[in-house]
């Protein structure tokens, strides 16, 4: 049985949604970066860490591909064009999407203690929305990358829902019905669910 080490206030409700949408065994560790359980795994401290037998993996999306190819569901097969073409999505909203919310509130870049941090919040929205945009007009299908759910699409609905925590708002209504859709699904409310308790 896998283990999930990290709160699911990070990234590691990622990998918790995949694992719901697999329906595999898990045990979940609700742990915090540099705690205790987190740095027993992974000496940086940071959240996610799976445990597979004696195997730690760190990393969200590592994680996520791990446990896709393994199980051989929400990925294209490995050296096909369809999944070359999955990563190029993965790796853009990684680069235009999760980095820019990453460096607008990462703490420890002390942006809120300059003198123009308003006008640096107010560049990383803008570039926030206008990678959105440019992303929605590159759907295939119901999803990202066509009519299969891929993890692609278990990234930027996360990143969408941080971006909303954030006061990062959208106005680009295809990307807000695409976040309805993929909250309605029932492994997504499943792993929702865990993060309430």
């Amino acid at each position: 049985m896998y283990k999930l080490v990290g709160s699911v206030k990070s990234r590691a409700f990622r990998v918790l949604w995949l694992l719901e949408e697999l329906g595999v065994p898990y045990e979940h560790v609700n742990a915090g970066p540099h705690s205790e359980e987190v740095l027993r795994y992974n000496p940086n401290g940071k959240v996610p860490v799976l445990v597979d037998g004696d195997a730690v993996i760190s990393d969200s999306t590592a994680i996520m591909t791990y446990l896709a190819d393994k199980h051989g569901r929400l990925t294209a097969k490995a050296g096909t064009l369809e999944r070359a073409q999955q990563d190029a999505m993965l790796h853009q909203i990684l680069d235009e999407i999760d980095a820019v919310l990453w460096a607008a509130f990462r703490r420890s870049l002390g942006l809120s203690n300059m003198k123009d941090a308003e006008a640096i919040r107010e560049a990383f929205k803008k570039e926030y929305k206008s990678n959105i945009d440019k992303i929605m007009m590159q759907i295939k299908g119901s999803y990202l990358t066509g009519e299969e759910i891929t993890i692609p699409d278990l990234l930027l609905t996360h990143c969408g829902g941080w971006a909303f925590v954030a006061k990062f708002p959208t106005d680009n209504v295809d990307f807000k019905e695409y976040l309805k859709s993929m909250r309605g699904r029932p492994a997504y409310k499943r792993a929702s669910d865990l993060a309430r308790h």
